[in-house]
């Protein structure tokens, strides 16, 4: 199946979190968007890893992907190294995407800008011809993404572009509540994290507001890349 989006996220909930809005509008638009999350989040503090599995998958329902897939990479501990490039370089071979939405560059969780990192210089080496990889027995030809966008995370980061979500946000919050475990429940008894007080979605609406004004709209998010963003059409633009 070839996607026009594939939102890759160190953790299951980064892209929930992030950029949930802009995968429920593409989706919207009859876009074919998936969702690659490297690591299964072992490490966290709240909830098990079968339970962040089953939220991941009832979150992926929820924001109506066509497929989301794990590659069981070592929670805080995964490197941007060769065999951690080829396992990323599969998946975009395997999908073709037209673009890539990756973790932030900078933010206060070591994994996200490694995973950042590690997901843009995949999608260069994916299109490699003497790069050689196999799916499924079958040899993979090369494919580079049009254009990898990072989404902004923890720290304030100025976006380079912002996406209008302003009709998608209820739809993405709901999303986000899948991952009961990890968000704030009055009923838990298990330890407080940075993301589980009752604070952290006010934080979110309060994020999305402030992107979606600066550009005239309700809500947005906001994504940064290295490349220049070009549009054939001036009316392409808010």
């Amino acid at each position: 199946m070839k996607l026009d989006i594939l939102a890759i996220g160190a953790h299951p909930d980064d892209v929930e979190i992030c950029c949930g809005g802009t995968v429920i509008r593409h989706v919207q638009q009859g876009k074919k968007v998936g969702i690659l999350d490297l690591t299964k989040g072992e490490l966290g503090t709240r909830g098990t890893e079968e339970i962040r599995m089953n939220e991941a998958a009832a979150a992926a329902e929820i924001l109506g992907v066509k497929v989301r897939e794990n590659l069981g990479l070592a929670d805080g501990f995964f490197e941007n190294n060769k065999a951690s490039q080829l396992e990323v370089i599969k998946v975009i071979r395997k999908y073709q995407p037209e673009i890539v939405l990756a973790n932030s560059m900078r933010d206060r969780h070591p994994d996200h800008g490694r995973a950042a990192k590690l997901v843009e210089e995949a999608c260069f080496l994916s299109g490699l011809r003497m790069i050689e990889t196999n799916s499924e027995e079958q040899a993979q030809q090369p494919w580079r993404p049009k254009a990898v966008y990072h989404y902004i995370q923890a720290y304030f980061t100025e976006p380079d572009l912002v996406v209008d979500i302003s009709d998608c946000m209820d739809q993405k919050m709901d999303a986000l509540r899948a991952f009961k475990s990890q968000f704030h429940d009055p009923d838990s008894q298990e330890p407080e994290t940075f993301i589980s007080s009752p604070e952290f979605f006010e934080s979110i609406i309060g994020r999305a507001s402030s992107l979606g004004k600066s550009i005239g709209v309700k809500y947005g998010e906001g994504f940064t890349t290295a490349r220049r963003i070009g549009v054939g059409d001036l009316f392409d633009l808010i």
